[in-house]
């Protein structure tokens, strides 16, 4: 997780809400982004999906099957159907997020997933979510 805060602080800096992803095979680092959506100008350029493109092009795979995936906020459910689509086996999150469906969406009984999701949360929850709560006070100040 602290590979991911690091990102979500570079993002902070690039005045990027600060959210950071960093993707592991077997304990390697494979993959690490940061959300770009105001540089890049795309609703898309979340970290999680960023991070899981760089993954799926260094294991030259989609599958992602043995990898786990760190995010310093609860994914929103694109990130979600994409980490579920690319088969990564665990994800860990740091803040929750009272707008995110994805835990409603994970505990429903009428979840039909061909994938299991190992889901862990509140990892460095502290941490990250002062560094959001921080960003956004800043952003209403100014």
């Amino acid at each position: 997780m602290k590979i991911a805060f690091e990102e979500a602080k570079k993002a902070e800096r690039e005045g990027e809400v600060p959210i950071g992803s960093a993707i592991f095979l077997n304990g390697k680092l494979i993959s690490k982004a940061h959300n770009l959506r105001e540089r890049k100008k795309r609703s898309t350029a979340h970290a999680e999906i960023l991070a899981i493109d760089k993954a799926c092009k260094k294991l030259k795979s989609w599958r992602l099957e043995q990898c786990e995936i760190y995010v310093t906020l609860e994914p929103c459910l694109m990130c979600l159907g994409a980490i579920i689509n690319s088969r990564i086996k665990k994800l860990v999150f740091g803040a929750s997020d009272s707008k995110s469906e994805t835990k409603t969406f994970l505990h429903s009984k009428d979840n039909s997933l061909n994938h299991n999701l190992i889901v862990e949360g509140g990892v460095m929850q502290e941490e990250c979510s002062n560094l959001l709560k921080n960003f956004f006070k800043q952003a209403r100040e100014n």
